[in-house]
């Protein structure tokens, strides 16, 4: 038999997710971002069914892009870093594909190339101070793509504090996106022909003159805003398990690498097949939660490459092959985050292919 661990990928709570999120978005087009493999859920799968649901797709790379493509996605694809060379701005005409551009070299390669696409987005920097052209440098950048027979221009930026909807950092870049769109966009539909909503300033409901959200983490059930008490976002990714021994130790004996854990008193200690080598982080800390049909367990010792333990000692019903949730319903991505000083994000993003993702609808 092989080992117990998995991810459960549903398709199901991906869909709902979408379907809450777009009841947020109003008349804004959806976008769903599935870069990083759909933030490790597996991209083709969530793009095939999300596919009829959606405006567009936004992934990081070409290549990322080229793969659901070729693999029967239809629907259009933005390259949010866009072309990294003349040869990837080939590919990215020779797919269809919509290229996000932020500097005047990939610019410069488009004026000589001329290549036919369809359509083209504009990173501004209002403040993330990442990539983007400089506000004062839209217009002209506008003109050189008009001239070059572009028709659609699609305006971007992305909010460098979303988190946090009363940050000075949010006041200056709404400004400066105002300001923006009031010297170089058109309408569309009644929205400015623009983007600046991501997740974050999706689900905490930032107001932006746009045509378009973008929608990632949220998609898959996570949030890094409180979201309104109206939003049900349910975690698409289960990672889950099973005890496969356990132990008593006495007290003053240590559990794992280095002996960070010891036991204050007769303890009994579970051991759980997962470990860095399938995406659980080594940065866990003593006391992270770990669910199980009798209630939450903690860490206890240094995650290793291929294994874990916890403290079961007050749980007496807990034995050999007794199911274990690492995260996803209980506890959730972003709460065994906390505890791991990162954010849910880099957990999903960072499992590996060992562990097999099962896809539930």
């Amino acid at each position: 038999m092989p080992r117990p661990s998995r991810f459960i990928i549903d398709l199901a709570h991906l869909e709902h997710n979408l379907t809450q999120l777009s009841r947020l978005a109003g008349p804004r087009k959806t976008m769903a971002v599935v870069k990083a493999n759909a933030y490790g859920h597996g991209a083709l799968g969530c793009a095939k069914a999300l596919e009829n649901q959606i405006n567009a797709f936004a992934v990081a790379l070409t290549e990322e892009a080229i793969a659901l493509r070729e693999a029967g996605i239809t629907k259009p694809i933005l390259v949010l870093q866009g072309p990294h060379s003349s040869d990837d701005l080939t590919e990215i005409a020779r797919y269809g594909l919509w290229p996000a551009l932020s500097n005047r070299q990939q610019i410069h390669w488009l004026q000589h190339q001329t290549p036919n696409l369809e359509h083209v987005w504009l990173k501004v920097d209002t403040g993330m101070h990442r990539l983007g052209f400089d506000p004062q440098e839209v217009g002209e950048i506008n003109a050189v793509l008009t001239a070059m027979g572009i028709q659609r221009i699609t305006l971007m930026s992305h909010l460098a504090d979303a988190e946090d909807s009363d940050s000075t950092l949010n006041h200056r870049q709404k400004q400066r996106w105002q300001n923006l769109l009031e010297r170089n966009t058109g309408a569309s539909d009644g929205y400015p022909n623009a983007s600046f909503s991501n997740s974050a300033g999706t689900v905490g409901q930032l107001s932006f003159e746009e045509s378009w959200v973008r929608l990632g983490y949220s998609l898959y059930g996570g949030s890094l805003v409180a979201p309104p008490p109206t939003l049900d976002l349910r975690p698409v990714m289960t990672f889950s398990s099973r005890i496969m021994a356990t132990r008593w130790i006495e007290a003053g004996e240590t559990v794992g690498y280095g002996g960070r854990w010891v036991a204050k008193r007769r303890s009994r200690i579970a051991t759980i097949p997962v470990g860095y080598g399938d995406g659980y982080p080594r940065s866990a800390a003593d006391g992270t939660p770990i669910g199980t049909p009798y209630g939450t367990i903690l860490l206890a010792g240094k995650v290793s490459m291929d294994m874990i333990t916890a403290d079961v000692t007050d749980k007496p019903d807990i034995e050999f092959g007794t199911e274990v949730t690492l995260w996803g319903d209980s506890p959730r991505i972003d709460e065994v985050a906390t505890h791991c000083d990162t954010i849910g994000y880099e957990l999903c993003t960072r499992i590996t292919d060992r562990t097999p993702r099962l896809f539930n609808r």
